[in-house]
């Protein structure tokens, strides 16, 4: 792995990508420690210590809601725009028609999701510093009318929006998919001080059994991330002009996962979205205040609800992202188009039909697989209370080893094409 690094370092196109994917990470970096100010940080770490999906959302930004920088929200607005635009590709027949229009389609569909983002940012920014208030957490007054509260929500907003752009120009210039670094980064920026915390208080046995189950978790996760179903596809000889050209064999790789750790994130974001509107009103008098309460109470860490509504959205998610990138009909038209067939299943419809089934079974060991790497480790936190600080383990260490996975595939791509001897042996 080291070799082929240092391979990719001899290449001057992929040590610019390579450096540039550093020198984007080290400003997201930089920009988790510039806070925006009027915040009690004391009483704000108290508050993501006890919500388990707010401590989430401080994983994927990297500690930036722990610090209340300019960059606390994350990527969080331009998924949930993500989330948005794709639900609203399945039902509007012009978006319909404008992803089918290969790259000029999906370039404009990506312009309206950065759109769509900017209010997100806007919305999200305004919610956390009311549930901030609500918790005692802010020092400044919460008014829309307070100059304070609108730079607040402007600083959020831009931090958030600027992020968004980095991850872009790390998808365009760099190595991999820009956002999923950015998540990378800030899961991986929070291992020092978890390993500082541990040697305050060292637990030998408990390290051993952590390890040994982040080996497992490890092995298994690129077991499945790799697990592929291949599909026989055989093409006929055919005469186009004066040219004849032989027929041949080769194969369709269906990837037991599709959609990667994107169910994940959408889960989270989806899980977020009540908690944060209930505690607009959790210090309320009366029946709404009660009701906001409860929904806290819910969807809490400690909660079986947020268990199993962890697991179901992350299986449901999983559904809808392979179908919504996986089209039966588009491929099967394409291998028609191509002289290509499956062995022993007729071109058209009868292609589409079997492709669809195959996708359909194949997803469930991956829908599965993501649901209970997430839900894994709160369950266990909730059956063993001393693992409650490792609630978040499985994810993070689902979407590190993914993205590590990914990038590596694509530096060995990259490779070979130069003839270079890669990562992978």
């Amino acid at each position: 792995m080291f070799e082929g690094l240092l391979n990719a370092f001899r290449a001057p196109d992929l040590r610019r990508r390579i450096l540039f994917v550093a020198g984007a990470i080290l400003v997201f970096r930089l920009l988790a420690h510039v806070p925006v100010p009027g915040v009690d940080k004391t009483q704000l770490g108290n508050f993501l210590s006890n919500n388990g999906i707010f401590g989430l959302l401080d994983l994927f930004s990297g500690g930036g809601l722990t610090n209340f920088s300019v960059v606390a929200l994350g990527v969080n607005p331009y998924i949930n725009a993500s989330i948005i635009m794709q639900l609203m590709t399945g039902v509007i027949p012009s978006l319909q028609q404008l992803q089918r229009e290969g790259e000029y389609g999906r370039t404009k569909i990506n312009q309206y999701t950065r759109y769509l983002a900017v209010p997100m940012a806007l919305l999200q920014a305004y919610g956390f510093l009311a549930l901030l208030n609500s918790q005692g957490a802010l020092k400044t007054p919460f008014d829309l009318g307070s100059w304070e509260t609108i730079t607040q929500i402007i600083t959020m907003t831009a931090g958030s929006t600027a992020l968004m752009w980095i991850g872009e120009l790390i998808t365009e210039k760099g190595i991999g998919n820009g956002v999923s670094f950015i998540i990378f980064a800030g899961i991986v920026s929070k291992v020092p001080g978890a390993l500082g915390g541990f040697l305050q208080n060292p637990d030998l046995a408990q390290l051993g059994l952590l390890g040994i189950m982040a080996i497992a978790a490890v092995a298994v996760i690129i077991y499945i991330q790799e697990g592929q179903r291949r599909i026989p596809i055989q093409y006929a000889s055919r005469v186009r002009g004066r040219r004849m050209y032989q027929g041949g064999q080769t194969f369709l790789p269906l990837r037991v996962n599709q959609a990667g750790v994107i169910p994940i994130i959408f889960a989270v974001s989806i899980l977020l979205f009540p908690v944060q509107i209930a505690g607009y009103f959790t210090t309320s008098p009366g029946l709404i205040g009660s009701i906001a309460q409860t929904i806290s109470a819910w969807l809490s860490r400690g909660s079986w609800l947020y268990v199993l509504l962890y697991f179901v959205l992350t299986v449901g998610f999983t559904y809808f992202y392979t179908a919504f990138t996986f089209k039966p009909d588009e491929t099967a038209e394409e291998l028609r188009k191509n002289g290509g067939f499956i062995p022993g299943i007729r071109p058209g419809r009868p292609t589409q039909d079997y492709l669809a089934r195959v996708v359909t079974r194949i997803t469930v060991a991956g829908a599965l697989f993501l649901g209970i790497v997430a839900a894994a480790p709160p369950f266990i936190a909730l059956i063993q209370p001393s693992f409650q600080n490792y609630a978040l383990g499985g994810t993070g260490i689902l979407i590190v080893v993914s993205v590590v996975v990914e990038t590596m595939k694509q530096l060995e791509a990259q490779l070979l094409i130069r003839q270079y001897e890669g990562f992978i042996r």
